[in-house]
């Protein structure tokens, strides 16, 4: 708080799909990667459902899915070397995460909001849009 008023962040995030046939356009989100400037924070999120994305596509490798998903934390939290891009600031690293690939792993279209806690945020984010409800 500042002045007795919660402070707003402005943040930008993408879901990160699982598409194992580019060919079928179907896709299952499988984490978030959210970045806010104004409080310095880039931060990823995920969870993979294997019965869920084997209804996909029973030949999925879900094991390379994970690994790109630690690369994508990795490379948010900084990480270089080993083949990993070296982008010294959160901003263009953000914007690596975000730029279209034609891969198995692909961010969704780029989205905003304002939010008081970035890193809460991605949770609640991931609860809406990756998590499933069971109940």
């Amino acid at each position: 708080m500042v002045g007795g008023y919660a402070v707003s962040h402005p943040f930008q995030y993408v879901t990160l799909r699982c598409v194992p046939r580019v060919d079928r356009e179907e896709f299952v989100n499988v984490g978030i990667v959210l970045y806010s400037q104004s409080a310095d924070v880039l931060t990823a999120a995920w969870h993979l459902d294997g019965a869920r994305l084997r209804a996909l596509d029973p030949g999925l490798d879900v094991d390379a899915l994970r690994c790109a998903l630690e690369t994508v934390a990795a490379i948010c939290a900084g990480a270089s070397g080993g083949g990993l891009p070296v982008l010294t600031s959160l901003g263009r690293r953000f914007g690596w995460l975000s730029a279209p690939r034609s891969t198995v792993l692909q961010p969704g279209p780029l989205h905003g909001g304002q939010c008081a806690h970035p890193e809460l945020e991605v949770e609640r984010l991931m609860r809406r849009l990756v998590l499933i409800d069971a109940g």
